[in-house]
């Protein structure tokens, strides 16, 4: 049969319009859109019997998607097993998986996420702020964070073709024919498939998300560990320094507030000790006011920053804006009285109402990290060590509260300060001891364990400044102003407690710092070509 030019369309357009026009197959393949009947959903199915690691699925992803080269919505993953020269690759084509129940649409915001009727998860593009907490959530590290449009984008299983009647362009592209559109039973496939054909070798427990990809595998020796080919490659996680700065400090401003509404307790109770003042006030709202701010360095679209309070009812990250931001408010106000002279009950009662804001702001906070497709974040310990940079703030008032002349008060605070930090030392202490200590038959260990090289081998001078500066500053210094206070060497105490909150300021950036360097999430086996994967 002979063929027309193609020259009016691209390659791949022309590909399919020729198709369909002529009845050919692709592949082995004839195009054909299964109809959805009631409770069915689209899927792709993957048979790794047929890949043969081409790589020609992302090139046509990309092509069809407009994307540049290190913006993949489709990865192909590496996996080996044996031994030389009996060895077996197997390769893992992955895109969205269109879960039934996606981490990205809970966790989102701004609600950019949607389930269409026919399955797919559909990312709405206009209204992203490119805040990326879905690129967290997904435990297959679905979405991709495209910094030309400061947006997340993620595969949409090409449902402009769906509709049309044709198969999506890594369907058509695969020369083995390895990639398919199927329709599923949403019931039957949690109840009596999934376990069976929705795993493959190392990927994410299915609970998380309940993916629908369906997988044909080869027979794998049995007793043979399969690895994935990029085992030997570890690369830290980003930065995020916005992030950094932004946590600590919202948490050293909740950790500054309760002193002060501790204080302002204690002396409207008659208890002999100083009244909190305005610099006190004005020292415990303003990191907040510096921090929460920073956070919008981190979106890739910061002018639209205000709609992260949209999805108050599925996403942490919603409530912490919201708390934190009624917070920052409301301690604003608080100063406000104090500069006034307004005290009573109303003083007390807002600083109450602050206060219970804030803590919640900073529960949010840490649940925003307490993620299963990243396990190093996903413990108690990331809770207990947010609240615990609190201490700092104790710090702050302690060295104002001396120096306009309230020893007394001080010391008191003081106490209070070093029972903070050796809380935080004692977080810090089991953080070290688990990892020491790891099981090899945690299910999570490969990600845990490459957590722990990456601590001690690649940020190991960092760790261990974390470690020593926690016990200089927030322990040792605290105490030693305390015995300068009991023997009125004020200004030596004075100047020791503005060592000691400055000290302790860079020793919680430090573990913060390494607290986003060092995570290490679930994802893709043998990824080598992630792309603008951020870790």
């Amino acid at each position: 049969m002979a063929v027309e030019p193609l020259s009016k369309h691209t390659p791949l357009e022309s590909f399919i319009n020729h198709k369909n026009d002529t009845g050919m197959q692709c592949g082995n393949y004839t195009i054909d859109i299964p109809e959805l009947k009631p409770g069915e959903q689209y899927r792709f199915h993957f048979d790794a019997t047929a890949c043969v690691g081409c790589h020609c699925c992302e090139v046509a992803c990309n092509e069809q998607n407009a994307n540049p080269d290190d913006i993949k919505w489709r990865r192909v993953g590496e996996m080996e097993t044996g031994t030389f020269p009996d060895t077996l690759q197997l390769f893992n084509s992955m895109s969205c998986n269109h879960c039934i129940d996606p981490e990205c649409l809970r966790g989102c915001p701004t609600e950019s996420y949607i389930k269409l009727d026919n399955g797919i998860v559909w990312h709405d593009d206009p209204s992203c702020i490119g805040c990326q907490y879905c690129t967290w959530n997904c435990p297959y590290e679905v979405p991709v964070f495209n910094p030309d449009r400061g947006i997340v984008t993620k595969c949409h299983m090409c449902v402009d073709k769906l509709e049309a009647g044709q198969t999506p362009a890594c369907v058509q592209a695969c020369p083995g024919g390895a990639i398919e559109i199927e329709a599923v039973n949403v019931e039957q496939w949690l109840a009596e498939d999934m376990a069976k054909e929705g795993v493959a070798p190392h990927l994410p427990d299915i609970e998380i998300t309940k993916p629908t990809t369906r997988y044909t595998l080869p027979d794998l020796p049995e007793g043979q560990e399969v690895r994935p080919a990029d085992e030997h490659i570890l690369k830290p996680a980003h930065a995020e320094l916005p992030l950094v700065f932004m946590t600590v400090l919202t948490q050293v401003s909740v950790g500054a507030f309760l002193a002060l509404f501790l204080g302002q307790l204690l002396y409207s109770l008659g208890f002999n000790l100083p009244k909190p003042n305005l610099v006190m006030a004005i020292l415990a709202f303003l990191p907040a006011a510096i921090g929460l701010p920073l956070s919008a360095m981190h979106l890739g679209r910061p002018g639209k920053a205000m709609s992260a309070m949209k999805n108050w009812k599925t996403s942490w990250l919603s409530r912490e804006a919201i708390a934190l931001g009624a917070y920052t408010g409301l301690a604003t106000l608080t100063a406000g009285l104090y500069f006034l002279n307004v005290g009573g009950a109303l003083l007390l009662l807002l600083e109450a109402l602050t206060l219970g804001i804030g803590l919640y702001g900073i529960y949010a906070q840490s649940m925003i990290y307490r993620i299963k497709a990243r396990p190093s974040w996903n413990r108690k310990s990331t809770t207990k060590r947010f609240f615990g940079s609190g201490y700092v703030g104790f710090l702050l008032i302690a060295t104002a509260l001396l120096a306009s002349n309230g020893a007394q008060g001080a010391t008191v605070l003081l106490a209070v300060t070093l029972l903070a930090g050796m809380g935080q030392a004692l977080v810090i202490f089991e953080e070290v001891m688990f990892y020491r200590h790891l099981d090899k038959e945690d299910p999570l260990y490969y990600q845990y364990n490459r957590s722990r090289i990456l601590l001690q081998e690649h940020f190991g001078s960092i760790k261990k400044f974390r470690v020593y500066s926690l016990a200089a500053f927030g322990l040792a210094l605290p105490l030693l102003a305390i015995l300068f206070t009991a023997s009125a060497l004020t200004g030596l105490a004075i100047a020791t407690l503005v060592v000691a909150t400055l000290g302790a300021l860079a020793s919680e950036l430090a573990g913060r710092y390494l607290f986003y360097r060092t995570v290490v999430p679930l994802g893709l086996a043998g990824n080598f070509f992630a792309g603008n994967q951020r870790h």
